[in-house]
């Protein structure tokens, strides 16, 4: 069986629904809590590429940190908003799960979207 990794946050329902149905289907991810182990630069890179997005496109936008940064309308690089992220982690949209083999990532939102990786 595959091996994951889950970005969680235990207070975030989203994150405790992804994680529960993943160990519905018998997967016991690999759980990162961002907040606490925050992703270096490189890490939000590395989930970049495995969802397919720009940095800025999971990003949580009415986080007071977003508004604070003033990244409404950001213009530097993924890799300087990569940084950004990993200084303030609230940023990072939540859950993302990863599939270890290819590194391709999903958003828990809603949960159901993960099992496309299984």
């Amino acid at each position: 069986m595959a091996a994951y990794t889950i970005y969680h946050n235990p207070r975030c329902s989203k994150s405790r629904e992804t994680l529960k149905l993943l160990e519905e289907k018998g997967i016991q991810p690999h759980i990162v809590e961002y907040l606490k182990t925050p992703p270096s630069a490189a890490t939000v890179l590395a989930l970049s590429k495995g969802l397919g997005l720009p940095v800025a496109d999971f990003l949580r936008h009415k986080e007071d940190e977003y508004k604070a940064l003033h990244l409404k309308g950001f213009t530097g690089t993924d890799e300087a908003l990569a940084e950004i992220v990993s200084e303030h982690p609230k940023l990072l949209e939540r859950p993302i799960v990863v599939r270890e083999s290819d590194q391709h990532a999903r958003i828990g939102r809603p949960p159901e979207a993960v099992l496309e990786l299984l």
